[in-house]
């Protein structure tokens, strides 16, 4: 028997066509693009007709309640700014905000588990964090100080040997001050308050000979104060901070919407005339200025604007 023949076609297959492969190609690019545009938060905002905006009760300038008891706040109105893009993503009439008041405790959960949309406020963006939650680009960036009273010789961490130093649930500076004082065997007794209002009044009160935060929520904590001169700011930088926006970290497509207009609001002075509303102007509830210029460490980030920030 003679081997069969490869007639009336070839033994081996002709590779596509131009036409069949560009149909394939837009088919694949098609799936691509439906998968790249799922949006869990999205669809849950579009579902409700409402975004939720997590906030604080007393990070000033960042997002604190005014005298009347409304979020306020540098970062509220960025959030504001990406709650609009949303709304014009999903082509909604109107979108409703709705607010939840977060604490340092519970705030990472809050977006973990989908209670809020953005949280809005002082939230630093580290490692640890991002294991559980998604950050936008960085809108402020800062670092651990000390707030003491005004007649208080502390001017440095090692002076706080002996004595009770406080600082607010959850945060970076926490952390900070706790190894810092294990590391150097400073026996400082550190305190820990269940928000920055409180930790301030500790130390007012004398129950604390300081408070670690970040510097520039000391000095907003300080003009809303009765008396600001009776407090100071004191000490290097412990710490580094980029405080941004967090978002769940289960939704790039949402992520991406968020990036490409803090981008956008960057490039364009939007967010640098956001910020000089809330750190050069008059705030609630006092009507006073911080007078707080921007720093060297935001003003250079800016230049080349991104959610990428060393750990």
């Amino acid at each position: 028997m003679h081997p069969p023949t490869c007639i009336p076609h070839p033994c081996q297959p002709k590779p596509l066509g131009h036409a069949l492969r560009a149909l394939l190609a837009a088919t694949l690019g098609m799936a691509a693009a439906q998968v790249d545009a799922a949006s869990p938060v999205l669809d849950r905002i579009q579902q409700r007709g409402t975004i939720v905006l997590a906030h604080r009760e007393s990070s000033v300038p960042f997002s604190y309640l005014d005298g009347s008891g409304k979020p306020v706040g540098y970062a509220l109105d960025l959030c504001l700014r990406l709650a609009d893009v949303v709304k014009r993503k999903l082509n909604l009439q109107a979108l409703k905000v709705e607010y939840l008041q977060v604490t340092p405790a519970d705030r990472i959960a809050a977006i973990a588990e989908g209670r809020a949309d953005l949280e809005c406020g002082s939230t630093t963006n580290n490692a640890e964090r991002r294991e559980k939650v998604a950050f936008t680009v960085p809108h402020y960036i800062t670092g651990a100080r000390y707030m003491v009273r005004a007649d208080s010789p502390i001017t440095v961490l090692s002076q706080f040997e002996g004595r009770k130093l406080v600082s607010t649930k959850g945060t970076t500076p926490l952390k900070a001050i706790d190894k810092a004082n294990r590391d150097g065997l400073l026996r400082i007794q550190i305190l820990e308050a269940p928000d920055h209002a409180r930790a301030v009044e500790m130390v007012e009160k004398g129950e604390a000979d300081g408070f670690a935060m970040d510097d520039v929520l000391l000095y907003g904590l300080m003009a809303g104060r009765p008396d600001p001169g009776k407090l100071k700011v004191v000490g290097k930088f412990l710490t580094i901070e980029p405080l941004a926006i967090m978002l769940s970290k289960d939704d790039a497509a949402f992520k991406r919407l968020a990036d490409d207009e803090m981008k956008r609001m960057i490039q364009s002075g939007d967010a640098r005339r956001i910020y000089e509303r809330w750190f050069l102007q008059p705030i609630p509830p006092k009507n006073t200025a911080l007078n707080l210029p921007m720093n060297y460490l935001l003003r250079d980030f800016w230049k080349y604007p991104t959610d990428q920030v060393p750990n």
